[in-house]
């Protein structure tokens, strides 16, 4: 067989060709004369056909031994076709196994998997169809926040990983031992970025960050990407309209390169192109009216969308309990394999949408219940956050933050030093923050009594301080983490899939 072969990816220019791939068997099916595979190469995905008749007895019965996971290269015309997996089938003349698969644990149907054993299995569940699409967005959010800041005359830098002081509190540090000297594991780059935004101007970080928080909630891991610009001679207004700007074209970037992959997860994608729109920017103090239900939005009142919101879900609970139970009396009434298939998966999937239909239905009178009783001055829980974006379509950006309840760093509001130019973008549908930045402080002496105020000890912070003693000039900043960006634009339930290999709370292997 030819070495040389054609990636799924480019098949658009092969139609009606000879080609030869090279993959995966993702699925495969027998029946007494063909056998259907769907095959995988790590571009895309396809249907591949062989045919006893065209394989002849002896080399089909070799087939015929081929199990999930098994690895080959075949020959066959390309056929496009719109039915099948990825729009293409090859219908094979020859073939060559380089690898017999035995007993793939992971079934095709990955929901049939509790969620540890396929944690357990991460490093073979990411061949999985949903997992290869979520990398495969993770991959273009991450190529497009490069181009964006590249275009915009950014300069990438890099900031260390180990780090002699905290930055946003000592309480979610990992420490380590640095030849003898305690350090820890960074949990942001941003006074490095600052120190590199007086030397450049306009710059951004891109690396790893760690926080022991011990929290296993679905919006958090301990190991994460954070991306971090920080901007000479930039006020908030003007970091606001950075982080809009990236966030816009990140959005828009996968919505074009990620059609296929978008398809593969089910994601509604007209959720997303509200991200064109411009993002509201309401103060913390209008924000806390508005999670109350004391202030409407276009007419929108959060805790009365909420409300609705119950009321529909537990209306769904009833049409599919009761689609359910139809379809149970047809595959007891005796029908065809193909038909019995067809309402089996259709039950599962009804099943599957109860069960979050159901966590809803638990959740919400618990949300409006904490919205009611919000205390201002205090910071949003991940439930506050779901209440007030429920009000609107695209993400939307709260600034002018208590000081009590943001970082040090933060410069103080003009003539209200209670409050802080700080800002975080929450994205729409429940997914809550994915981006925290401020205006830094410049005035030297305010930045003193914020290190006592957080009892932190001054001595590490000397070179920090420096940045205001040496050319001090307005700037701002943010942090936008990767994986929460990743798990709103594909929907996903919990941050567990949104990176190769989780490092979270209670996981740190494999």
């Amino acid at each position: 067989m030819d070495v040389q072969h054609t990636y799924i990816r480019n098949f658009s220019s092969h139609t009606a060709d000879t080609v030869t791939v090279k993959g995966w068997v993702s699925n495969i099916r027998f029946s007494k004369t063909n056998i259907f595979i769907d095959f995988r190469d790590g571009s895309g995905f396809c249907q591949v056909v062989m045919s006893q008749d065209v394989l002849g007895e002896e080399r089909f019965e070799e087939a015929k031994k081929l199990t999930r996971e098994s690895s080959l290269a075949v020959s066959g015309t390309l056929i496009a076709d719109e039915r099948q997996l990825g729009g293409y089938e090859i219908q094979a003349n020859s073939f060559c196994v380089y690898h017999i698969a035995v007993d793939f644990p992971i079934k095709a149907n990955e929901t049939e998997h509790g969620v540890r054993f396929l944690e357990d299995n991460r490093h073979i569940w990411l061949r999985s169809r949903r997992q290869w699409a979520i990398m495969r967005v993770r991959n273009q959010v991450i190529m497009g926040i490069h181009a964006y800041f590249q275009d915009n005359g950014f300069v990438q830098m890099d900031s260390p990983l180990f780090t002699g002081n905290a930055a946003e509190g000592s309480t979610t540090l990992f420490e380590t031992d640095f030849f003898g000297e305690p350090a820890y594991l960074a949990q942001t780059g941003q006074l490095y970025g600052e120190a590199m935004a007086m030397a450049q101007g306009l710059i951004y970080t891109f690396g790893p960050t760690f926080r022991a928080e011990k929290s296993n909630t679905p919006r958090h891991l301990a190991e994460f990407w954070m991306i971090e610009p920080e901007m000479a001679f930039f006020d908030n207004d003007m970091n606001m309209s950075v982080i809009e700007g990236m966030v816009r074209s990140v959005v828009s970037r996968v919505l074009e390169k990620c059609e296929t992959e978008l398809k593969m997860l089910d994601r509604d994608t007209s959720k997303l192109q509200f991200a064109a729109e411009p993002f509201p920017r309401i103060k913390y103090v209008d924000a806390v009216k508005i999670l109350r239900g004391e202030l409407e939005i276009n007419g929108k009142n959060a805790i009365a969308l909420q409300e609705e919101d119950l009321a529909h879900a537990k209306a769904l609970i009833e049409q599919h309990t009761a689609e359910i139970a139809e379809r149970e009396a047809t595959i007891k009434g005796g029908v065809k394999k193909g038909i019995r298939k067809f309402n089996e998966q259709k039950i599962a999937a009804l099943q599957a949408e109860i069960k979050e239909l159901e966590e809803q239905v638990r959740n919400i009178p618990n949300w409006i219940e904490s919205a009611k009783n919000f205390v201002d001055g205090e910071d949003f829980g991940g439930s506050d956050e779901t209440v007030l974006t429920r009000v609107f379509d695209a993400p939307v950006m709260v600034h002018d933050w208590p000081a009590k309840i943001k970082a040090f760093y933060m410069k103080e509001v003009d003539g209200n030093p209670d409050y802080v130019k700080g800002v975080d973008l929450l994205a729409p549908e429940g997914f809550g923050e994915v981006v925290g930045g401020s205006e830094r402080e410049t005035d030297i002496d305010v930045l003193v009594k914020k290190i006592e105020e957080h009892k932190l000890p001054q001595d590490v912070f000397e070179w920090y301080l420096d940045l205001r003693r040496f050319g001090s000039v307005p700037h701002s900043g943010f942090g936008l983490g990767l994986e929460r960006l990743v798990r709103w634009i594909c929907n996903l339930n919990h941050m567990r899939e949104t990176i190769p290999f989780a490092r979270r709370y209670g996981r740190l292997n494999p």
